[in-house]
């Protein structure tokens, strides 16, 4: 029987390969990889069994974090620039909507979903305290930190309950949100990020250091005033820099919160507190605005 001969390979031939079974052998892996992320995370563990009382207490303190410290109604309501700061647009607070997408900066499209009993009718309040404090919905989804979801879970437990017990209570609003979807890989790495809250607990407001530290990081204030590449921060702890592109197509840039002279170093007590209290008067919450007018996205006038 006459043996069939076999073209030998060229060194070229088999270096292409070895380097094609080498990706092969790598894409397989990666496949794996990224299998195993979505088959395992985000992992923070089931929801609290909790039922949180709705006492006045609670519910007048939740109003207090949700409208101005937190700020939850400045993201998960229709904010209109035409108007100095973004007041919300009335009648939907609560109801979600604002987008947060590639346009801007962001790693996909985000929209603020609706937290109002509309939205929420079918979440327990454990759910929901998963979800504000580790980043995970009611069907196990990770949620992009453009909720400051790291900063929430070390809040004090009573503080994350008050909020909770207030949105229960506002009016709703009849409408639901698109869901939001990040670009990839982000939809991958995304799940990788919640974590097991580590609650703490609220100083006394006494310690005016240690409760404005707490504050602050209720406020996410960092999360704006601190210059940032890809998510990461890269500039110094409240030193702003932080470029945000308006509906205008202007840009503003965040402050310097920091005791440097080129941020508060020079400012008293009084102006630091007048800068927000001028808006308090509701004629000043709805200053018209021209493209190109002076604008701001901090919620100056909330």
């Amino acid at each position: 029987m006459k043996e069939t001969a076999y073209p030998k390979l060229t060194p070229m031939k088999k270096v292409l390969r070895i380097a094609l079974l080498g990706i092969i052998i790598i894409l397989l892996v990666a496949a794996a990889f990224v299998g195993w992320i979505f088959a395992t995370k985000p992992n923070v563990g089931p929801p609290e069994e909790m039922t949180i009382e709705r006492t006045p207490e609670r519910i007048q303190r939740g109003e207090y974090l949700a409208n101005h410290v937190m700020l939850c109604m400045d993201c998960h309501a229709i904010r209109d620039y035409s108007f100095y700061s973004g007041p919300i647009t009335p009648g939907t607070e609560g109801g979600g909507g604002e987008v947060f997408d590639q346009s801007i900066g962001f790693p996909g499209r985000f929209i603020s979903p609706n937290i109002t009993p509309h939205g929420l009718e079918d979440w327990t309040d454990g759910e929901i305290y998963r979800a504000i404090t580790a980043g995970v919905t009611k069907d196990g989804r990770a949620l992009f930190p453009v909720m400051p979801y790291p900063n929430y879970s070390t809040m004090d437990p009573e503080d994350i309950k008050s909020v909770i017990a207030y949105i229960r209570t506002i009016t709703p609003v009849n409408v639901d949100q698109e869901p939001s979807k990040a670009d990839f890989p982000v939809n991958i790495i995304m799940r990788t990020i919640p974590k097991k809250a580590e609650p703490g607990k609220a100083p006394d407001p006494s310690d005016l250091v240690g409760y404005g530290r707490y504050l602050v990081n209720a406020a996410a204030c960092g999360e704006c005033h601190t210059r940032r590449e890809n998510g990461n921060p890269v500039g110094e702890f409240l030193a702003g820099g932080q470029a945000f592109p308006m509906p205008d197509g202007s840009v503003v840039t965040s402050h310097n919160l920091t005791p440097h002279p080129t941020g508060l170093g020079s400012w008293s007590k009084e102006q630091f507190i007048n800068t927000f209290k001028k808006y308090a008067d509701p004629k000043d919450q709805q200053m018209q605005v021209e493209p190109g007018d002076k604008q701001t996205s901090t919620p100056r006038t909330m």
